[in-house]
């Protein structure tokens, strides 16, 4: 729980050998956590110092940069430790198919752990004496109501607050106990851990439906309270309704947060988390240029989205990239050592937006030397859409020492020309191809081994169309202008925030939307809001025909 009262770390800093301590926590992406600094300065100190540094997952030990810190309250928020089997992703993104036995004891465990948690909070904060038990129950029954009206997304009819509040506290003496009853009633619901569960010849529930599921496409949470106002008030029942709130709600945080998870999987972040290189070839890269990398990706990634065009094209095709004064040394720019974060102008015939970015370059290349199967498949299957059969045999790269005088092209092109590997390589190679002006760690190059570099490549199309390029730019060039790219992005986008694919809301409803992003210039936060309204539109009249 990310409480004040519980100091994660209370110690005096002082100099000498007590200047620095540690401690852990677990945090949840897009959730806020409060933080206070407390500095004192004796009258004869001149001058004193401190530092709020972090390690985030993958990355080195930084400075907690200002843009994680915002100067505003948030309310209390309880981690569960509990751990939970890992949803599918074998069709490459995350989606509960079955109730396993696993996931149900998981879900018992964790309602015990949060009842145990909310219990002590409680009791906390309630009065102790004898006199006061009535006002107790009182408070604690308002709050189970609460808890229940929050945790089901949607009001109590009075059936289902007799059954789940009432009869909890009418059968046992101790308020304290009827308490915990209905937390863990509440958090083993099918009203709570499955969305949609409503009353479908009402009109209000439906559009609670509404609610629910944009909050949980959007900000996987629960509705607000702003959101269930306008559901009480019946102002979620037209398509402009529906839309002008999911305008509304993509601007907010938590949005942002979810975003940013959709791009790590998108761009395989998880498949180089532990990036490194070969000391001997590159020994000025380290774990820190690693995770100014990831950074510096982030960052043009937020920078795009959530500018005012938003425009999927100028994230494939941008002339800029973030730098800090240790990459600027690593890349050859000229910045000072100790500059932030900034962003920097490249040469517009070297590199060409997010599919050329040295974090995407050095991750999917070996400690040694580039991959073009590696960048291959990733614009295939993330770029283009395409599906990929698993290969039928494991292959390990041909030796460099075995072939010493061939370039990486030349190697892979031997490696694949057998007619088992032809079907899929004949599109991976090709794509992957017009990224070898890029090595092992995503600094340009115009020769590799001694030979100039040819980044020469074709794609061929759904309906057999063939289309040749050269390099990054020209590449990108293609992408930016084809539909299958931007058909893939929408598709992909739509299948993590809704986890369902688009054909499980009708058979036009990709194509329909394609035509929508493209009608709004291919703006990101747009395609957001009507992923997030079409899909609630379409479950809602699902859950109301199921009557």
């Amino acid at each position: 729980m990310n409480s004040v009262k519980d100091p994660l770390i209370n110690a005096r800093v002082k100099s000498g050998d007590q200047d620095e301590y540690r401690q852990s926590i677990f945090l949840i992406g897009g959730r806020a956590y409060p933080v206070s600094v407390e500095i004192y300065k004796s009258k004869n100190e001149k001058k004193v110092t401190a530092q709020l540094r972090w390690k985030p997952p993958h990355q080195s030990e930084q400075l907690i940069p200002s843009r994680n810190l915002v100067p505003e309250t948030h309310p209390v928020v309880l981690v569960v430790n509990t751990p939970f089997p890992p949803d599918d992703k074998s069709v490459g993104y995350e989606r509960g198919v079955s109730v396993s036995k696993e996931w149900n004891d998981a879900t018992t465990y964790a309602a015990i752990e949060v009842a145990e948690k909310m219990i002590n909070g409680l009791k906390q904060s309630m009065p102790k004496v004898e006199k006061e038990a009535k006002k107790n129950e009182e408070k604690l029954r308002k709050f189970c109501e609460t808890f229940a009206t929050r945790a089901f997304r949607r009001p109590l009819s009075k059936q289902l607050k007799a059954t789940m509040i009432d009869r909890q506290f009418d059968r046992v003496d101790d308020p304290w106990i009827a308490t915990k009853r209905v937390i863990l009633l509440v958090l083993k619901s099918p009203r709570f851990l499955f969305p949609g569960i409503s009353d479908p010849s009402d009109p209000t529930q439906q559009q609670y439906v509404v609610a629910e599921w944009m909050a949980l496409c959007l900000w996987d949470s629960i509705p607000n309270k702003p959101l269930l106002k306008l559901a009480a008030q019946g102002k979620l029942k037209t398509e402009f309704q529906i839309r002008a709130q999911a305008k509304r709600m993509v601007k907010n945080d938590r949005t942002r947060s979810k975003v940013r998870a959709f791009f790590h999987q998108w761009l395989q972040y998880d498949h180089f988390n532990d990036l490194t290189k070969s000391k001997q070839i590159y020994p000025d890269f380290d774990e820190r240029i690693a995770s100014d990398l990831r950074t510096s990706l982030d960052l043009l990634i937020d920078d795009v989205v959530w500018s005012e065009k938003s425009d999927f094209r100028e994230l494939l095709s941008t002339n800029t990239i973030y730098l800090n004064g240790r990459l600027a040394k690593f890349y050859g720019v000229d910045l000072p050592p100790d500059a932030p974060f900034q962003r920097v102008e490249f040469d517009s015939k070297h590199r060409a937006g997010l599919i050329s970015h040295p974090f995407l370059m050095a991750g999917m290349a070996y400690e040694d030397g580039s991959s073009p199967i590696h960048r291959g498949v990733f614009l295939a299957r993330s770029l283009m859409g395409r599906f990929l059969k698993p290969p039928p045999i494991a292959v390990a790269p041909l030796e460099v020492d075995l072939n010493p005088d061939l370039t990486t092209r030349e190697r892979v092109a031997l490696q694949t020309k057998g007619a088992v590997c032809g079907s899929c390589h004949g599109l991976i190679n090709q794509l992957g191809f017009t990224l070898e002006n890029f090595d092992a760690v995503g600094r340009f190059r115009q020769q590799d081994n001694g030979k100039p570099v040819n980044t020469s490549g074709r794609y061929i199309d759904r309906d057999g169309n063939e289309t040749e390029f050269a390099g990054a730019r020209a590449l990108t060039q293609f992408l930016v202008q084809n539909a299958e790219t931007q058909t893939a992005f929408a598709e992909q986008l739509f299948q993590y925030l809704t986890k369902q694919p688009a054909q499980a809301f009708g058979q036009e409803t990709l194509s329909e939307l394609r035509q929508s992003f493209e009608k709004n210039n291919f703006n990101i936060q747009q395609l957001l809001g009507e992923i997030a309204a079409r899909s609630a539109i379409a479950y809602r009249d699902l859950a109301k025909n199921k009557k």
